[in-house]
């Protein structure tokens, strides 16, 4: 099945890219979610669109990204949660709370589906959440949960 990506899909490709996935992988995960759309005849004129959308967006160049990283990796942000006894918190920690974090702690604004959580964050404690910053370069954010 051959599809244009219109979202960000992990160890698949960026938005705008068109990817070639097994029938069920498409019609089950990427199209109800809308990680994708179905490739058409008139589908160029849209990927056009996603890539220049993207390359607005995204950041521009390495050396930038570079920058943005040591700025990120310099200290731990911390985050505010609900927690009970025994430091497990009332929901989790989202990647759009990560977002929030970061740009109110001074940081830089983040894209909340740039950045992702090996695991769900559910307890106090320190965290390690990777920021994708450009297809080059990642960077490894340091998350302090406390009790609020």
């Amino acid at each position: 099945m051959k599809l244009i990506l219109t979202q960000e899909v992990t160890g698949l490709g960026a938005p705008g890219d068109v990817v070639v996935v097994k029938d069920g992988y498409g019609r089950n995960f990427l199209l109800p979610r809308s990680l994708a759309t179905p490739w058409t005849k008139g589908g160029q004129k849209q990927v056009d669109a996603i890539r220049k959308a993207r390359s607005t967006r995204e950041v521009a160049s390495v050396e930038q990204a570079q920058t943005l990283k040591a700025r990120l990796e310099q200290g731990a942000v911390t985050l505010t949660a609900h927690a009970g006894a025994g430091g497990r918190l009332f929901g989790a920690i989202t990647t759009a709370d990560v977002a929030e974090a970061v740009s109110s702690s001074g940081g830089p604004e983040l894209d909340r589906r740039k950045i992702e959580l090996g695991q769900p964050i559910k307890a106090v404690g320190r965290h390690d959440v990777s920021v994708r910053l450009h297809p080059e370069v990642s960077a490894k954010l340091t998350l302090e949960v406390v009790a609020g």
